[in-house]
């Protein structure tokens, strides 16, 4: 039996506009950048341009059914100057001093030089095997070992399953000594020790075919068969008095192997390559901070005015359809330039509050002070989600480098004296403890608890090592030297 009933219910839901927003406001410069072009590629109402003003006092008409057009034109236009226009008998100037200002020499604007191809570490390796007698059994192996290395250079797959792939495959019969021998001739191929099984293999392939004292490599090559495990704890000491050496000596073959490469598969990366985009950029002037969203290469968007006086006239031969697809497009177009416009003002202010709460460290390029993403929230009245949409990938420059806005934010410890620091300010004294010890007798986690507490900070033994760890420092036995 039907039961009918009625039920009041409170529900929170997010309209497509504010989803839009929300997505807009955590993609980073770059990835905005992307975005702008793909919504302009498939959005014949929006276009790359600054309304002038003659738009902009047409723009008070209305359309078909009386609602008011919305202002498309950006927060900051930039409208093209007459005077940098050029007309033909500008070309046709018989003045050989003449130099137009396009030809101005600009730093800033101009584009980066073509990142060269570079070839990948496999073709490489198979280049290399060419040059060889390999047959073409040992070419198929060898491909096979290739495939399986990773990017650190190493080959973590048995090598009896890759024989049995092959034998499966390509209905061979592949023997394992056979595959052996090629692992063998790619070990020693350019960069050598690459497709090593461990790190012990690697080092050890790398030394048989340095050019260094025999002695020496010797002594290394011993070290690192017989005595690895002691050599990973840096047992220098039981390692000495086994191989009847001084510690001097072992000081030697040590510094031998430092030389050797332990990751052969890492490559190297040109400086065109290794940046990020900072999407602030914070400078002192006078005493007071000029805050900047790095967005030079965001292009102001604006509706379509062609297609926007189709949806205007009530007979000019298009279809109902046509006028229903370019409403639509033209309410996208319409809320993806207010989501730009919310995105810029979200993270404007997202940023003034971080500057205040850290003006110290903006002064002087230390001294973090305690905070979390509820005081932002708070202060500019947003909820705690879209402050961490806002900080998260993103990064800011200032005068002391290029830090991610995340690097701003931490919990707190209360000092002896009453005041709060940030935890990343007592990580910088525990590096700046260990940086400063004595390499031969290193602190233990209980020294540098002691050492920061007759500092002023209040922190435990556990916490010291908890910091130690995050900052992938070893404990003081492995950054013992001798």
């Amino acid at each position: 039996m039907l039961h009918l009933s009625q039920q009041l219910k409170l529900l929170q839901k997010l309209t497509p506009q504010q989803i839009q927003y929300l997505k807009l406001l955590q993609l980073p410069t770059l990835s905005l950048e992307q975005r702008i072009k793909t919504e302009l590629e498939i959005n014949p109402m929006l276009e790359e341009g600054a309304e002038d003003e003659l738009e902009l006092q047409q723009d008070d008409t209305t359309t078909e059914e009386g609602e008011a057009e919305v202002e498309a034109t950006p927060e900051e236009p930039v409208a093209a100057k007459k005077e940098d226009e050029f007309t033909f008998e500008d070309f046709l100037n018989d003045d050989v001093n003449y130099t137009p200002k396009s030809e101005v020499n600009n730093d800033e604007d101009r584009e980066d030089y073509p990142i060269p191809a570079s070839e990948p570490l496999a073709q490489k390796l198979r280049d290399q095997l060419q040059l060889g007698d390999l047959t073409e059994k040992g070419m198929l192996v060898a491909n096979e070992i290739i495939g399986n290395i990773d990017e650190d250079g190493y080959l973590h797959r048995d090598i009896t399953d890759i024989v049995n792939d092959i034998n499966l495959s390509l209905q061979m019969h592949i023997t394992v000594p056979m595959a052996e021998e090629v692992l063998s001739i790619i070990q020693r191929l350019e960069p050598i020790g690459i497709g090593s099984r461990t790190l012990q293999e690697c080092l050890l392939v790398q030394l048989e075919a340095i050019d260094c004292d025999e002695d020496l490599r010797d002594r290394a090559i011993t070290m690192l068969t017989d005595h690895f495990d002691a050599f990973t704890k840096k047992h220098f000491e039981v390692v000495a008095k086994i191989m009847g050496l001084q510690l001097d000596d072992i000081k030697q073959v040590l510094t031998l192997i430092s030389h050797l490469n332990p990751k052969p598969g890492e490559g190297t990366i040109s400086t065109q390559e290794n940046y990020l985009t900072p999407d602030f950029i914070v400078s002192k002037d006078d005493g007071d901070f000029i805050i900047q969203l790095n967005d030079k290469n965001v292009p102001p968007l604006r509706i379509n005015r062609n297609y926007r006086n189709l949806i205007s006239k009530r007979k000019n031969g298009v279809t109902p359809d046509t006028k229903l697809f370019l409403r639509q497009k033209f309410e996208a177009a319409k809320w993806f330039i207010a989501s730009i416009h919310q995105r810029r003002d979200t993270m404007l202010r997202v940023m003034r509050t971080i500057v205040e709460r850290q003006r110290h460290f903006f002064e002087h390029g230390e001294g973090l002070k305690p905070l979390i993403y509820k005081n932002i929230a708070e202060a500019i009245l947003m909820d705690i989600s879209t402050i961490s949409r806002v900080v998260n990938g993103k990064y800011v420059q200032t005068d002391y480098g290029v830090y991610e806005l995340r690097h701003f934010f931490s919990e707190g410890i209360t000092c002896t004296s009453g005041e709060e620091v940030a935890n990343k300010e007592v990580k910088e004294r525990i590096r700046e403890i260990l940086t400063s010890e004595d390499p031969h007798k290193p602190f233990s986690d209980d020294r540098i608890a002691e050492v920061l507490n007759e500092q002023g900070y209040n922190i435990a033994r556990r916490t010291v090592a908890k910091y130690r760890e995050s900052m992938m420092l070893p404990v003081a036995r492995l950054r013992r030297k001798i």
